[in-house]
């Protein structure tokens, strides 16, 4: 396998600052591979409609985005105070999802009980269920990187960390990537290769295989 030569980023910069999404996508995951420390941004300000709160996954007929609803909250608000809304029925809807789309792929199994685990922890927090999620991900797919919680103003050389913070998933981007670069693998629905969803896809279809996806998928800076 060649693996590209992604670390052509400048040896000053080799740390980026990003916000906190849930179940990230792929893109996501080829920006950490390109970083030696990942600052997760929990003072910015929040942002909604986008996926800080939302995945997407493919089901049988379409792309589902699932969507973690959030307590109301001020204009301007931080990510670290954003509330998760238990008054609707989201976990149920989300896990059920899973088990529609990926009951049947290779690595449900092995990787569903693990997911349950989190989301029975019922966290208040909408940055805490991102986390937990981000670290168990990362273990699955096997990427050993320093990823911290981060306050705004914290880190002590802001001109040495990538400020991506909005970038990696943004509506408005067009489909435009700076880390990613589609590499097909094996889907449980349709003949189409559908790119960049969340973790949760490649992880079901791919288990082991995933980190080598992910490899080849890192667009050269």
């Amino acid at each position: 396998m060649v693996v590209p030569d992604f670390f052509s980023i400048n040896k000053q910069c080799r740390e980026v600052r990003l916000e906190l999404q849930y179940l990230p996508c792929l893109e996501y995951f080829t920006c950490i591979l390109q970083y030696d420390r990942i600052h997760v941004d929990i003072e910015e300000r929040y942002v909604k409609q986008t996926y800080r709160n939302r995945c997407k996954v493919l089901t049988t007929n379409k792309i589902d985005v699932l969507t973690v609803p959030v307590k109301s909250y001020e204009a301007g608000c931080l990510t670290k105070d954003v509330k998760i809304d238990y008054n609707q029925d989201w976990v149920r809807r989300h896990l059920g999802c899973f088990k529609s789309a990926y009951g049947k792929s290779p690595f449900y199994e092995f990787y569903a009980p693990g997911l349950l685990r989190i989301y029975q922890k019922n966290f208040a927090f909408l940055v805490d269920l991102n986390y937990e999620l981000l670290t168990f991900c990362l273990k699955l797919v096997g990427v050993k990187k320093e990823v911290m919680y981060n306050l705004s103003g914290e880190i002590n050389r802001p001109e040495c960390v990538v400020n991506d913070i909005s970038l990696i998933n943004n509506r408005k981007g067009n489909n435009l990537f700076k880390y990613y670069q589609p590499v097909p693998y094996y889907q449980t629905f349709g003949n189409d290769f559908v790119s960049n969803l969340s973790i949760v896809d490649l992880l079901f279809n791919m288990g082991p295989e995933a980190k080598s996806v992910l490899l080849r998928s890192c667009k050269s800076q």
